[in-house]
């Protein structure tokens, strides 16, 4: 079983940043490919961005590439979103997502083993 909490969402204004932060439970965390999903309302759940193991490997979505990064730290259990140049269409419910396995490339929301509770970012226009 994986824990894992959400935390650094809030109201930006539109051109701004904000960086994401989902600290994890595991101690074996570096076995988990690490993603984040964003979930707008009325909308399904999207794959944003993803890690492998190590960090060498990073998957995006089109929506945010050249934009937002995703880093890890293993020695502290943690995933990072750094997001920048927000625009309104960004807005959304930002869920940590972890998957057993320390490769691959994961962006369905069906191939994710833990989910967290997720952070909101508003970004107003």
């Amino acid at each position: 079983q994986v824990q894992l909490v959400e935390s650094g969402g809030g109201l930006v204004q539109a051109g701004g940043s904000l960086r994401l932060s989902c600290a994890a439970s595991r101690r074996t965390f570096s076995m988990y490919v690490m993603g984040w999903f964003r979930q707008a309302p009325g909308k399904e759940r999207e794959f944003v961005a993803a890690i492998n193991w190590s960090g060498g490997s990073t998957y995006y979505a089109d929506s945010v590439k050249g934009r937002f990064t995703i880093s890890r730290d293993n020695a502290k259990n943690m995933v990072f979103l750094q997001m920048n140049s927000l625009k309104a269409e960004d807005t959304a419910r930002y869920y940590c997502a972890a998957k057993f396995s320390s490769t691959g490339y994961y962006s369905r929301r069906d191939e994710y083993d833990y989910w967290g509770q997720g952070t909101q970012v508003t970004v107003s226009s």
